[in-house]
C-alpha cells in the first residue's frame, strides 16, 4: 500500500524519470571504473601477414590466433551475431606533403548460431547469404582466423616502385553489439577481441 500510495503521488512521468537517473547513474560509475581501470581488449594473436599482387588486384593471406571468451560465446549461443572486421590502411610517405592514404575495401565476417540444426554459421559482410555453415565453432572460427586471397584494393591503385605501408587489424565490433551488452564492454574485457596492428611494406 505504501508503494502504491507513493506511485500515486510521483506519477508515471516521475517513475520513468526516476529509472532514467538510475540507468544514467550506471552508466556515468561504468565509465568512472574505466578511465581509473581502462578495459584493454582480449589479444588476437596475428600469427603471418602477406600482401601480395594478383592479376588484378592486391590481395591479403593471413593469420590470426584467438578463442571467443565465455561471455561471447554464451551471448553467441543466445542469438546474438558477432561481426569480425578486418581493418586495413595503406599509406605512402611524402616528403613535402602530408602522407598519401589509399582508400581500402572494408572486410567483415558475420558469425551466428543456428540452433534449429546446431550449427554455425559464417557470412560475408552483414549478410546472412553466401555463407557456409559448420558443425563445430573452432571450424567456424577457422573461416575469420585464416584469411587467403582477401582482396584489399584494385592492383592499379598503387604506384609502381613506390613504397607504401599496409597495417591491418582484426577485431570484434562491438558497436554492432546489442546495446545491453555494449555496456559491458566498458567494464569487462572478456567483452572485447582485437589484434595490434601487423604492418607489411609493399613496393609494387
Amino acid at each position: 500500500m505504501m508503494l502504491r500510495s507513493f506511485l500515486l503521488q510521483i506519477g508515471w512521468a516521475g517513475v520513468r524519470h526516476a529509472v532514467k537517473r538510475f540507468l544514467m547513474a550506471i552508466l556515468v560509475i561504468a565509465q568512472f571504473n574505466w578511465a581509473i581501470n581502462p578495459v584493454y581488449a582480449e589479444v588476437i594473436n596475428t600469427k603471418s601477414a602477406l600482401v601480395k599482387a594478383s592479376d588484378d588486384a592486391w590481395v591479403i593471406d593471413a593469420e590470426f590466433e584467438f578463442s571467443l571468451t565465455t561471455p561471447l560465446e554464451n551471448a553467441l549461443l543466445r542469438g546474438t551475431p558477432l561481426y569480425f572486421v578486418l581493418d586495413a590502411e595503406i599509406t605512402r610517405s611524402r616528403s613535402l606533403w602530408f602522407d598519401e592514404t589509399v582508400p581500402t575495401r572494408a572486410s567483415v565476417r558475420r558469425l551466428t548460431y543456428v540452433p534449429l540444426t546446431s550449427t554455425y554459421r559464417v557470412d560475408a559482410g552483414g549478410t546472412v547469404s553466401g555463407g557456409a555453415s559448420y558443425s563445430s565453432l573452432d571450424d567456424a572460427l577457422r573461416q575469420i582466423r585464416v584469411l587467403r586471397g582477401r582482396e584489399l584494393v584494385e592492383r592499379k591503385a598503387l604506384r609502381s616502385g613506390e613504397r607504401y605501408e599496409v597495417s591491418l587489424r582484426l577485431r570484434l565490433d562491438t558497436t554492432q553489439l546489442p546495446k545491453p551488452l555494449q555496456v559491458n564492454t566498458l567494464v569487462s574485457r572478456e567483452w572485447t577481441l582485437s589484434s595490434d596492428w601487423y604492418r607489411v611494406v609493399v613496393t609494387p
